[in-house]
């Protein structure tokens, strides 16, 4: 059947009786869910079931969860998640033009697609497209329990009454943008209603143009790399017909003929709309304005990755040139667009923990210095703690986060516990070689360790520190243990590694005495005492990060200087985040062989 298809507007519609949703950028397609078959179909037809097996193997585990539902047919999207609302599409694509079963299996396997539910056309046979979205709704959401998934893959998506709080999520997760469905409207298909809307959460940049190819009417889109023009795709849509003339016109009436087309030098600056800017080429670039005041000078790379980024308008960015990490050519710009594309990421392990940091104004050859008191000219937005006679803070949200990034905040260190809490939401071991030529120390220790709290069953996760160790950490549920209690199990655990291998660890607190062993530290795990957060950078030369790993990447090979702020954010992005599961693990770690260990 045709699908129903949103409208593209400039604006949302804030009348009552309208629903709002996340818009996920992957294949639009139908899940068909039959007693003995499922299928993917796309919008197009195709049958995507054999590029993405995953979906049906998730499917075919709940059949006995849904069964009283069957057969259905749910409208949804495709998608490769990056994080709960932002999706990779270039990702996506590579993975639906793959071929071979084995790297089709491999890839499912190691980078799995989700799909995410917002729609429901036929359930227990029956179809309903002529019943309310709203009615439609209630009974997805009764497939999936009330709950938000079926399994780890397949997502229900909710839909909410305030746009103003969903847009705020859609744009500090950079999501793709949001749909608009009236309540009270039948499924219709094709565009041929008005109601469902979408807008696009759009990134606006400058640049200058400087061809004109008039077979195709696109414009080329360059910025300054440093002296060099450089392309960065190409534009078309989004004038008004006697701009888009004139324009025509001075590249016809003045260019001078290449290949086809008219080039002009750099003169005529637009600011265009567009989506992302992958591999060279603007995604769904429209033209937003010319703009005759802009010279070309003004319109650089540095910028184009600013705008890219979506600064929060909350902060105004300030000396973005200025090097921070010299030995890489690495400025504060640089800072200010990993800070805020790993905020998504980064967010959830500072929320309402009292937070130390390490300001270096200058970059990390300059003055630096701790803070953990909040200082009197910080912005409201910032969560403010009172304890006795200081003022702490909390980092909860974007806006505080970017602020920090802009006053020069470099490192991020975090307490074990939430600050209404005095029960540790973790237990973390940290390994430090004595220095990073012999960081296989750390490697070798990490998977000896691993395997004493697999013994134990408890799931562990691991990141390298940023400097020259291995951090291992253990979410715990909430309340769950005390500090008593995990020192006593850290302090068996390390005297348990140090007894195993004597000449290789060391829980010896004095540098001088623990020579060229790897020190255990366990007593870093405390009340008071802090750790720095994932994927916070570090003040080190080299522009390293504290980077979550896949347990599987932890061997021979290995080296902290893999991981700098100018690669870490693309590495998740592809990878995915192995600290995804954190949180829901923490919640679900079962400790009674631990409290056992304990109390004998």
């Amino acid at each position: 059947m045709k699908l129903m298809k949103p409208i593209a507007r400039s604006d949302i519609p804030s009348e009552a009786g309208w629903a709002y949703e996340v818009k996920y950028d992957g294949f639009r397609c139908v899940l068909d869910w039959q007693a003995d078959l499922v299928r993917l179909i796309s919008k197009s037809g195709t049958d995507l079931s054999e590029n993405f097996p995953e979906i049906v193997e998730a499917c075919m585990a709940q059949q006995s969860r849904v069964k009283d539902y069957l057969p259905l047919k749910v409208d949804g999207e495709l998608v490769l998640l990056n994080n709960a609302y932002q999706a990779n599409f270039s990702l996506l694509q590579k993975r639906g033009r793959l071929k071979k079963h084995e790297l089709i299996s491999e890839t499912a396997t190691a980078r799995p697609a989700s799909f995410m539910a917002f729609d429901l056309l036929m359930f227990e046979g029956t179809e309903l497209i002529k019943e309310t979205f709203e009615r439609r709704k209630k009974k997805l959401e009764r497939i999936f329990d009330h709950g938000d998934q079926l399994g780890e893959l397949l997502h229900y998506v909710e839909c909410v009454d305030d746009a103003d709080s969903l847009w705020q999520v859609i744009f500090d997760y950079k999501a793709e943008g949001m749909v608009a469905k009236r309540k009270d409207s039948r499924y219709a298909p094709g565009k041929k209603h008005h109601d469902w809307f979408k807008l696009k959460n759009w990134r606006t940049i400058e640049g200058f143009l400087t061809f004109y190819d008039p077979k195709n009417d696109y414009f080329l889109v360059c910025v300054y790399r440093g002296d060099e023009v450089t392309e960065i795709g190409k534009c078309k849509h989004g004038l008004e017909e006697d701009s888009f003339k004139a324009l025509r016109d001075l590249f016809l009436s003045r260019g001078t003929e290449e290949n086809g087309g008219y080039r002009l030098p750099p003169a005529v600056c637009a600011e265009i709309h567009t989506l992302d800017l992958l591999s060279g080429e603007l995604r769904e670039p429209e033209f937003r304005q010319l703009l005759p005041a802009k010279t070309p000078s003004d319109c650089t790379w540095e910028k184009v990755q600013l705008d890219l980024a979506m600064l929060p308008k909350t902060v105004d960015a300030s000396n973005t040139d200025k090097l921070f990490w010299p030995s890489y050519r690495q400025t504060k710009g640089d800072l200010l667009v990993y800070m805020r594309e790993i905020a998504p990421y980064m967010l959830p392990f500072l929320n309402e923990r009292l937070l130390t940091i390490i300001r270096c104004p200058d970059g990390v050859e300059g003055e630096s210095f701790f803070q953990k008191h909040l200082p009197d000219y910080a912005p409201d937005f910032i969560k403010s703690i009172k304890r006795g006679d200081e003022v702490r803070f909390v980092c909860n949200n974007l806006d505080s986060l970017m602020w920090f990034a802009n006053h020069g905040a470099l490192e991020y260190h975090i307490p074990f516990q939430t600050r209404e809490s005095s029960m540790p939401r973790e237990i973390v071991f940290d390994l430090d070689p004595p220095d990073r030529e012999r960081f296989s120390l750390a490697v070798k220790a990490a998977g000896l360790l691993r395997q004493l709290l697999d013994d134990l069953r408890l799931v562990s996760f691991v990141k390298t520190s940023g400097g020259k160790g291995i951090q291992i950490h253990i979410p715990l549920p909430s309340d769950s243990i005390s500090y008593e209690e995990t020192s006593v199990f850290t302090q068996a655990i390390a005297w348990t590694l140090e007894k195993g291998f004597p000449n290789l660890f060391t829980t010896e607190r004095f540098k001088k005495k623990r020579g060229d062993r790897l020190y255990i530290d366990y007593l870093q795990h405390g009340e008071g005492k802090t750790i720095v957060a994932p994927y916070s950078p570090r003040k080190r030369e080299d522009a390293t990060v504290a980077t979550p790993l896949f347990w599987d990447e932890v061997g021979e090979g290995l080296h902290p200087d893999m991981f700098r702020i100018d690669h870490v954010v693309e590495r998740v992005k592809t990878v995915g985040c192995p600290f995804a599961a954190y949180f829901t693990v923490g919640e679900q770690q079962v400790l009674d062989d631990v409290l056992a260990m304990i109390r004998s």
